[in-house]
């Protein structure tokens, strides 16, 4: 079990960078954004979060 964990946490890392370098500090914050409000269940949040990220896709 910690070693899925491991795994899940360094793809997770991984991605963030990923999204970090393609999109800048706007893509991170709108993956936070996504990624705390699908935790937090807070629609608002998520929707803020995917909108961001959507906008950003949409723009390259």
């Amino acid at each position: 079990m910690p070693l899925i964990a491991l795994i899940a946490a360094i793809a997770l890392v991984s991605f963030e960078q990923l999204v970090q370098v393609r999109f800048g500090v706007l893509g991170l914050v709108g993956f936070l954004l996504l990624s705390i409000g699908i935790k937090a269940k807070h629609v608002g949040c998520s929707c803020a979060g995917a909108l961001v990220l959507a906008t950003l896709l949409l723009q390259s």
